[in-house]
């Protein structure tokens, strides 16, 4: 053989060698293309949303799976998984639900996630000097309510008030009834309204963050129904490991973080402990 043709069979073997060897690299690299990441599917109470939205991603950043996320209401998205609807993460507001999903084989388990707390808004300055749930009584005040809302802006109001000995003297003289509590939480910054009783929540909402004054209501004069969320892994669950995984992160000091930041108390709190003790918020 010459040594021309030597080299040329030197750059042929070599040639073949690398072509051989993409080849066999060549699956795991179109495998790797074709890797779906995984996702997990999440119901909440809509109530939930500015603090699952951020919290999902900081999630996702560290687990590496995508959230598929719904926040609507609760009372609803419970009714559809007690029947055919499917999700891998509920989380709801009320226990009674949480414990409904349970007996009926929907939900694995729950943990307690938060609670949510009564507060009197006025705006901001606070002009009327609003110091407790005695100053809606006074004539010079103008008290607006939900009270066509939902049960927990609506009907807690007035569980609230009964607690506290007032609806009598309140509700007949009542300035203004509304239906929608972001609507009501307007004309409260506006000064349409001079106070109301709403969840905390919606003071940490950016619309009105900086533009009302909150006075705290005493936890005496609370409705113990709807300050309780729950979150929960379903049956449907297609990958158990992660939705634990989920259900714990939001149970951790870093995801109980973004529910205090909206103005819930975080189940992990020591207040939030309390109220799991007082409310019985355990899974049975």
């Amino acid at each position: 053989m010459s040594r021309n043709e030597l080299q040329v069979g030197r750059r042929t073997f070599l040639s073949s060698l690398g072509m051989t060897a993409a080849a066999a690299l060549l699956p795991s690299i179109v495998d790797s293309a074709l890797q779906v990441q995984p996702t997990l599917h999440v119901w909440s109470c809509g109530g939930l949303s500015e603090a699952f939205i951020p919290a999902n991603a900081l999630f996702t950043e560290k687990y590496g799976a995508a959230v598929a996320y719904t926040g609507a209401f609760a009372a609803a998205l419970g009714k559809s998984l007690l029947g055919e609807a499917q999700t891998e993460i509920f989380a709801g507001r009320v226990l009674k639900l949480a414990k409904d999903l349970r007996s009926a084989g929907k939900m694995l388990y729950f943990k307690p996630l938060c609670f949510t707390e009564y507060v009197l808004v006025t705006p901001k300055g606070n002009p009327l000097k609003i110091a407790s749930l005695q100053d809606l009584v006074r004539s010079d005040v103008r008290v607006y309510l939900p009270l066509g809302a939902s049960p927990p802006g609506g009907d807690a109001v007035v569980a609230i008030l009964k607690k506290a000995k007032l609806d009598k003297e309140v509700l007949p003289r009542l300035a203004h009834r509304e239906s929608c509590v972001v609507r009501m939480m307007s004309e409260i910054v506006d000064g349409r309204g001079h106070v109301s009783i709403v969840e905390r929540r919606l003071t940490r909402l950016a619309k009105f963050e900086d533009k009302v004054d909150v006075v705290d209501i005493p936890t005496e004069f609370y409705p113990p129904g709807p300050r309780t969320f729950t979150i929960g892994v379903m049956k449907h669950a297609k990958d158990r490991q992660l939705a634990d995984s989920y259900v714990d992160f939001m149970c951790s000091d870093a995801g109980q973080s973004f529910f205090e930041r909206r103005g819930f108390i975080p189940a992990r709190s020591d207040k939030g402990k309390e109220l799991v003790e007082s409310l019985g918020v355990k899974d049975a």
